[in-house]
């Protein structure tokens, strides 16, 4: 798992070269979810699209996990964005993040997927390869530049990721809450979010 950072407009370097029974927690405005919205289950994943491990159980555990519950309509997954780390994992999550609010709703999980899948890679070339990604959902280099430097955008990414750190006391990624209680911080498996979600149903 990855301590969480203080969020922090890190991107000067992308824009100089060429991540009892409990109830459904509630909804904000600003959530990016995924599935059945009248689920009895909601889960919901605090991750950084720049920490290691989320990448890790993105690429093992999360496409069993889609077909399993959401694409079943069992569960409504929501995705809450976080900053982790230190130094080019702030900087391509906050990056990342950005392109993922500029793509759009329908392209957003998508983007972030795609940057999760460029780890290790995207930390050694972090402009370079969120411009591919960029292009790949249509933006042009002007609109990747132009989105990962708006002020407006850093500081609500930022805001963001303050309030899911202090309103939802999270503290590391990646962290996992079913029908609003946590599981331990970190990577789990298939198995073990079984587990969470049938005694969430209980």
């Amino acid at each position: 798992m990855r301590r969480l950072a203080l969020a922090a407009a890190m991107l000067a370097s992308l824009t100089l070269a060429g991540c009892n029974k409990a109830s459904a927690p509630t909804a904000m405005a600003d959530d990016m979810s995924l599935g059945n919205k009248d689920a009895k289950i909601t889960v919901v994943e605090y991750a950084s699209v720049g920490c290691p491990v989320c990448a890790a159980w993105q690429k093992e555990v999360y496409p069993a996990f889609k077909a399993k519950y959401i694409d079943t309509g069992k569960v409504r997954y929501v995705f809450r964005e976080m900053l982790v780390g230190g130094g080019s994992e702030v900087t391509v999550a906050s990056a990342g993040f950005l392109l993922a609010r500029c793509a759009g709703k329908e392209k957003y999980f998508p983007v972030v997927d795609a940057v999760f899948a460029s780890q290790p890679g995207v930390f050694d070339t972090p402009r370079e390869t969120l411009l591919e990604i960029a292009k790949s959902s249509g933006m042009s280099e002007d609109q990747f530049t132009q989105c990962v430097t708006d002020e407006a955008q850093i500081k609500a990414l930022n805001a963001r990721v303050e309030r899911n750190a202090s309103e939802n006391d999270v503290t590391a990624t990646p962290t996992f809450e079913i029908n609003g209680r946590k599981m331990e911080p970190g990577y789990h498996s298939l198995a073990e979010i079984d587990a969470a979600i049938d005694a969430a149903g209980k």
